[in-house]
């Protein structure tokens, strides 16, 4: 089977049609959706009525979905499926968070650029984002192309990053934020976990960064450098050619690969306008030291 597609950017990103996913895929859709994935990385399908059910089995049928939620206060859950996430602004009862609750607090880490669950052992695979209700201005959501990303790199630049491992946790997120106020059983579970900071990405034969705000540190660095290499490699990632930004309709689902992307939200006024967003993630197969690279990787 070969899915119609229309591409959304000259590098990745495509729209997928004809296909209605109320009917959970049968394993030869699912085996075109992951090559579809591997080519484009990210995928749109429009006008996606689904209900909590039919998103599961959606997910569940392409993979093993991620079976924790990290977040803050996860004993509020308003939705059905404890491994569904709530990307929203909503309270359990509904209504809009108040303006200062840590849930709403912790949530505005998402609008800086990440890789879903990076700050996991074994991280994300893929992640599909169902918009139920979408605010009429704003909350859109970008992507970066961290394929092409390294692929503009310099053979130096390419050289002084293979091997190094990167730390990633909650804690390092939020702390660009300020944002400071947890539990100690949160602090425990989120601490930081090692990746590397260069991927293979078996599907598309091709290297990856594998950045994100959750990194706090690179083993062997002093700090201050290695935050501002990651500064400086972020900023080169997330210019523009690289980047898709899909401005979201109601009942867009929209799934990407976290091994060789990164997003963020974009902001709306969430005090005013609800956003009901929900996440159903693919854990990869393995932490990313377990991974095998091709050696060596500044040799392209």
């Amino acid at each position: 089977m070969t899915l119609r597609v229309t591409p959304l950017h000259p590098l990745f990103a495509a729209e997928v049609h004809d296909l209605d996913l109320r009917t959970t895929p049968d394993a030869e859709t699912c085996a075109a959706i992951h090559r579809a994935m591997d080519r484009h990385a990210v995928l749109v399908f429009r006008d996606q009525q689904l209900d909590d059910d039919q998103q599961m089995a959606f997910g569940e049928a392409l993979g093993p979905l991620e079976e924790d939620r990290a977040v803050v206060d996860r004993d509020k859950h308003r939705l059905k499926h404890q491994r569904m996430n709530d990307i929203s602004n909503l309270d359990v009862d509904g209504s809009l968070l108040a303006a200062d609750d840590r849930r709403r607090m912790f949530n505005l880490g998402n609008q800086l650029w990440h890789s879903d669950s990076s700050f996991k052992a074994t991280p994300a695979k893929y992640s599909m984002l169902h918009g139920r209700v979408v605010p009429p201005e704003g909350g859109d959501t970008e992507f970066a192309d961290m394929r092409a990303a390294w692929d503009a790199l310099p053979a130096a630049t390419k050289r002084s990053l293979e091997g190094l491992i990167t730390h990633h946790s909650l804690l390092y997120s939020r702390a660009q934020l300020g944002f400071d106020a947890y539990t100690e059983e949160e602090t425990q579970r989120f601490a930081p976990v090692r990746q590397r900071l260069v991927r293979w990405h078996p599907g598309s034969g091709r290297h990856s960064l594998y950045l994100s705000s959750h990194i706090g540190m690179i083993e062997g660095m002093p700090r201050p450098e290695a935050m501002m290499l990651i500064r400086n490699l972020t900023e080169a990632a997330t210019q523009r050619p690289f980047v898709y930004a899909h401005r979201w309709r109601p009942f867009d689902l929209v799934m990407w690969d976290n091994r060789c992307t990164m997003h963020r939200a974009r902001p709306f006024e969430d005090k005013l306008h609800p956003r009901d967003m929900r996440r159903v993630t693919l854990k990869d197969v393995a932490p990313t030291l377990d991974q095998a690279l091709p050696a060596p990787l500044a040799a392209e």
